[in-house]
C-alpha cells in the first residue's frame, strides 16, 4: 500500500467502489441522453434502446456471475466492502429504477412526441377497420405458418426458451380435439419474424408512418392458434440467461473446435431475468419464475415491449433526417491528400487519425493497397472485433490468394464476436493465411496491422497502431485514434509482437510500446511515481488519462500517493471507476470525469508532464486487471511532437472544458451533470465535429 491511508480517515474498504454498480450508473448517464429534449427525438428512442441493449449484456454476463459467486456460497466481501448477496441487493434495486425510468419516458415523452412527428405506435384498439383487415391477413399469410403452440401437459413439459427471444404464455380454457384440458400454452415467435411491422402506405394517412407490434399482432389472434378453446389472456415474456461461454483452453485440443461447440450452448444457459408485460396475471408470473428458476428479484413487469431493443431500428425504417443528428462527411488528414498513396504519405511522416470526426478509410485503405501493391510481401494483423461484413478482411483474404505471407492473429474469444470471427478464420485457412488464435488464457486486444515492402533492394516496415477495432462501422460510432508510422524501432516492436503471439520464446525487449502482460503495469506504475516524486520536489506535475474503465487497484493506489503529494490528476473515465475522487487528505487533487454524447467515448490517452516533456501515449487498454495482466495490449507512444499536441488538444483538452455532455463524479461514485447555464457551452464531440469533418 504507497497512499497513506490512516490520513483520509476511511476504512480501507471504502477505498473503492463497487463495479456493477458503477455499470448501472453509467447507464443511468446514457439514460439521461434519452430524457435530454435537445437531443433529437429518434436519436433519444435510440438512447434508450442502447440502455436495454447494455443491461441485457450486463444481466447476461456480470449478473450471471454474480449469481454463480452466490450459488457456490462466496460470502467473501470484495475490494469495495461488499459481499455477493449485498452486490445483487443493490444491483436489482438501481436496475428496477433504471428500467422503470425508461418505460415512463418511452410511455410518458418519446412515444407521444413522435405521434406528433407523424410517427405512430398503433396499439390494437387504435387499428381502423381497413387496417384490422390488414393485420389480420398478414397474421394468417406470414405469421401463422411459422408459429408453433406448445401446450403444456405432462407429454409436453414447459420448453427450454431461447436467451432474449419473444415468447408468450397463454392461458386457457376448455378441451381440444384430443379431449386434453391444458390451461396453459407457450408461444415462441420465430427470429425470423420482424417484431415491428409497418403497415403500408395506403393504409395511413399523409405522410404519417405507422407501426405494430408483432406481440400486438399475436395478442390480436392468439385464439387463431388454439382451435375450440377461449384464450383468457396472452402475456409476452422473455427471458435472460447466462451468456458467458466457458471453455477450458489449456485442456482443448483445438479452440476453434471447442467454441463451435460451445456456441449453442449459450443460448441455453441459466436463467438470470425473466421479463413480463404489465398486463400478466400474478399467477402467470409466478408459474413463470417456477419454470425458470428464478425468484421475485429477478422478475421485471414492464409497461411496454418486453425488449426496448427491438425499436432500434426505427430511426433506420423511418428516414426522418430532421429527428436525427445531422449528418457529416468525416475529415482526412491533409497529409494523405497531397500523396499518391498512404505508403508515400507514411515516409514522409507519421499520420494521425482521430475518428470518427476523421475518416476510417484510410485504415482499410491501407490494407487493401498493401494487398494489392506488388512491391509488398507480407501483412500481418490482430482481429478482435470486426464484424460480419469486412473490407479488410476481404482484403487480407485477396492478398492470401495472390501469393502474398498473411498472417492474422484471429482472437476467438472476443465476446459476442465469436462466430462471426471462426468463419473470417475459416475463410483466411481456406486461401492459404496463418491463422493464430493468440496465446491460451490471454486475449489478444491490441490492435495493430503490419506491412513489408520492398523498396530499393530493402524490405521496410510500416505500421498501423489503434485504440479501437477495425470495425469499420463503429469506426462510425466510437472516438478512436489510429497512427500510422514507419518509424524503425516502433516498427521492430510491432513485429516482435507478433513473433511472442505466432511463435514461441521469451519476450524481447522493445524500444517504444508497454506491452501487457509484461511492462504495461509496471510502466504505468513507473510513470504515475515519476510525477509523485517530480511532485514531492516541489515540481509542477500533472497526470491526465483518458479510458473506458478505471478498476486496477494498485494503479488506484499509486494515484492516491500521487494526489497525497500533490500531483493534479485528471481522469476521464466513459464507464466504472472504482476510485473515490475528491476525498479529504486523500484524494483532493484528483478530478474523475465521464463524457456520455453522441459518439460512444473509446480512445484510451495517457499524459504525463515529465518535466516539461510531456509524455503522451495511446493505448488498446484501459486500467483494469484484465487488461494489464490477462490480455495482450499495447500502449504506444506519440513520438512526432505535433502528433502529440494533436493528442492533447483535440483528445484531452475539449473534454476536460466540456459543460454540455460532461459529468463529474463525487467520493461516493454519485454523478452530477456539468450545467452551462451562464456560460459558454461547450461540446467536445461538436468541436471536435467543427474542426475536423469536412462540411
Amino acid at each position: 500500500m504507497y497512499f497513506n491511508k490512516k490520513a483520509s480517515m476511511l476504512p480501507t474498504q471504502a477505498l473503492f467502489l463497487n463495479r456493477e454498480i458503477g455499470i448501472l450508473e453509467f447507464n443511468r448517464r446514457v439514460l439521461a441522453q434519452a430524457e435530454d429534449a435537445d437531443t433529437p427525438l429518434l436519436e433519444r428512442l435510440r438512447f434508450l434502446c442502447i440502455v436495454s441493449s447494455n443491461l441485457d449484456e450486463f444481466f447476461e454476463i456480470r449478473v450471471a456471475e454474480l449469481k454463480e459467486t452466490i450459488r457456490v456460497n462466496v460470502s467473501a466481501a470484495g475490494r469495495d466492502g461488499m459481499n455477493p448477496r449485498e452486490v445483487f441487493g443493490a444491483v436489482s434495486r438501481i436496475a428496477h429504477e433504471l428500467v422503470e425510468r425508461q418505460y415512463r419516458l418511452l410511455n410518458e415523452n418519446i412515444l407521444p412526441e413522435l405521434e406528433k412527428a407523424g410517427v405512430r405506435f398503433l396499439r390494437r384498439n387504435d387499428l381502423n377497420e381497413a387496417q384490422r383487415t390488414w393485420v389480420r391477413e398478414y397474421f394468417f399469410n406470414e405469421m401463422m405458418p411459422v408459429l408453433t403452440p406448445i401446450g403444456l401437459d405432462p407429454a409436453h413439459p414447459f420448453p427450454r426458451v431461447f436467451n432474449k427471444s419473444l415468447n408468450f404464455a397463454v392461458e386457457l380454457e376448455g378441451r381440444d380435439a384430443f379431449g386434453r384440458a391444458s390451461r396453459a400454452a407457450i408461444v415462441q415467435a420465430p427470429r425470423i419474424l420482424p417484431r415491428m411491422i409497418k403497415l403500408p402506405r395506403e393504409l395511413r394517412q399523409g405522410k404519417e408512418q405507422s407501426f405494430v407490434f408483432l406481440s400486438s399482432v399475436l395478442h390480436e389472434h392468439a385464439s387463431e392458434l388454439f382451435a375450440g378453446m377461449s384464450v383468457r389472456g396472452c402475456y409476452q415474456f422473455r427471458v435472460t440467461r447466462n451468456s458467458d461461454l466457458f471453455v477450458d483452453e489449456e485442456e482443448v485440443k483445438n479452440l476453434r473446435t471447442a467454441l463451435q461447440g460451445e456456441l449453442p450452448q449459450r443460448n441455453l444457459g441459466a436463467a438470470v431475468r425473466l421479463e413480463v408485460a404489465d398486463n400478466c396475471t400474478q399467477a402467470m408470473a409466478e408459474f413463470l419464475l417456477q419454470q425458470t428458476e428464478l425468484g421475485a428479484e429477478d422478475l421485471y413487469q414492464v409497461n411496454g415491449p418486453v425488449n426496448l431493443v427491438r425499436l432500434m431500428q426505427i430511426p433506420d425504417l423511418v428516414n426522418r433526417p430532421d429527428l436525427q443528428f445531422p449528418a457529416f462527411r468525416p475529415g482526412r488528414p491533409a497529409a494523405l491528400e497531397k500523396r499518391s498513396n498512404i505508403f508515400a504519405a507514411v515516409r514522409k511522416s507519421d499520420v494521425l487519425l482521430h475518428h470518427p470526426f476523421q475518416s476510417f478509410t484510410p485504415v482499410v485503405n491501407f490494407i487493401q493497397e498493401a494487398a494489392q501493391d506488388p512491391q509488398v510481401v507480407a501483412i500481418k494483423q490482430t482481429v478482435y472485433r470486426i464484424g460480419t461484413d469486412s473490407a479488410i478482411m476481404e482484403a487480407l483474404i485477396d492478398a492470401a490468394a495472390s501469393g502474398k505471407e498473411v498472417t492474422v492473429v484471429v482472437e476467438l474469444m472476443a465476446r459476442f464476436e465469436e462466430e462471426a470471427n471462426i468463419n473470417w478464420a475459416e475463410r483466411l485457412e481456406e486461401v492459404g493465411a496463418h491463422v493464430v488464435y493468440g496465446v491460451v488464457a490471454h486475449k489478444t486486444h491490441a490492435k495493430m496491422a503490419l506491412v513489408v515492402r520492398r523498396e530499393d533492394g530493402k524490405l521496410r516496415r510500416y505500421v498501423h497502431l489503434g485504440t479501437g477495432n477495425y470495425h469499420a462501422r463503429t469506426a462510425r460510432l466510437y472516438t478512436d485514434f489510429g497512427l500510422f508510422t514507419c518509424n524503425a524501432d516502433v516498427c521492430a516492436d510491432v513485429n516482435e509482437v507478433f513473433k511472442q503471439l505466432t511463435g514461441l520464446g521469451k519476450a524481447g525487449m522493445l524500444h517504444h510500446l508497454w506491452q501487457a502482460p509484461f511492462t504495461l503495469h509496471a510502466n504505468v506504475m513507473a510513470a504515475i511515481k515519476n510525477e509523485t516524486r517530480l511532485a514531492k520536489a516541489g515540481k509542477p506535475a500533472r497526470i491526465i488519462a483518458k479510458m473506458n474503465a478505471l478498476l486496477e487497484p494498485t494503479v488506484i493506489e499509486a494515484l492516491y500517493t500521487a494526489s497525497q503529494a500533490g500531483v493534479r490528476i485528471d481522469l476521464i473515465v466513459r464507464g466504472v471507476c472504482a476510485l473515490r475522487p475528491g476525498v479529504p487528505a486523500l484524494s483532493e487533487g484528483i478530478r474523475v470525469r465521464s463524457i456520455v454524447g453522441r459518439f460512444l467515448e473509446h480512445t484510451r490517452i495517457f499524459y504525463f508532464l515529465n518535466g516539461g516533456k510531456e509524455n503522451v501515449y495511446l493505448s488498446s487498454a484501459d486500467w483494469m486487471d484484465r487488461n494489464f495482466f490477462r490480455r495482450v495490449e499495447l500502449c504506444f507512444p506519440v513520438l512526432d511532437k505535433k502528433l502529440r499536441q494533436r493528442v492533447i488538444k483535440e483528445g484531452l483538452m475539449p473534454y476536460l472544458r466540456d459543460n454540455r455532455q460532461a459529468w463529474d463524479m463525487d467520493g461516493d461514485g454519485v454523478y452530477k451533470r456539468k450545467n452551462s447555464r451562464g456560460t459558454l457551452p461547450r461540446s467536445a464531440q461538436q468541436s471536435l465535429l467543427g474542426e475536423l469533418a469536412r462540411e
